[in-house]
């Protein structure tokens, strides 16, 4: 590859890194080429870019970016998933693909521009969705103002109780 191409691929490189929310670094030796192009048909339904970059260039960019503690995941072949929207996207489907091809080795990630290792990618994987953490959010804020309504209720209830109450008593002595 002449010098402007690599030139190119460094720039390409540190240009995704600059907008990805989170990346994951695999090492992919062992699969053979119809699992990889699986791995790429699911990350891409989700949303994320599988690429196998040559390391050098990689390091370069890397450094360019400020990312110097990705430096150590970068040796063998390696493939970054790049997730721009979802940021556990690109780890939950690496995770999900490694449980029946164990091959796949993750190597460790990026989330917004933090280092994870292997363990990190592993607990960003196991996290829900976004729209269920929103469902749970919104749950959480729900249940005290259910709550209230239920006590008010209960409160408007025993009066309407007394009331009746009264007027029953009154019905008997008359």
């Amino acid at each position: 590859m002449a010098r402007p191409e690599k030139l190119a691929v460094v720039e390409e490189i540190k240009e995704r890194l600059g907008r990805v929310q989170c990346a994951v670094f695999t090492d992919y030796r062992g699969l053979d080429v119809a699992e990889v192009t699986e791995l790429r048909k699911q990350l891409r339904e989700a949303g994320v870019e599988y690429k196998v970059l040559k390391n050098t260039l990689a390091i370069r960019a890397v450094k360019e970016t400020g990312l110097e503690g990705v430096i150590p995941l970068l040796s063998g072949p390696t493939a970054i998933a790049f997730g721009y929207s979802d940021p556990v996207a690109p780890a939950k489907v690496i995770s999900e693909f490694a449980k029946g091809h164990q091959d796949l080795e993750v190597k460790g990630g990026i989330l917004d521009g933090k280092v994870l290792d292997v363990a990190g990618v592993k607990a960003l994987a196991d996290l829900p969705s976004r729209e269920v953490l929103l469902a749970q959010v919104a749950r959480g804020m729900q249940a005290p103002m259910a709550g209230l309504v239920y006590v008010l209720s209960g409160t408007i209830r025993n009066v309407v109780y007394a009331v009746d109450a009264v007027r029953k008593q009154k019905e008997e002595s008359a």
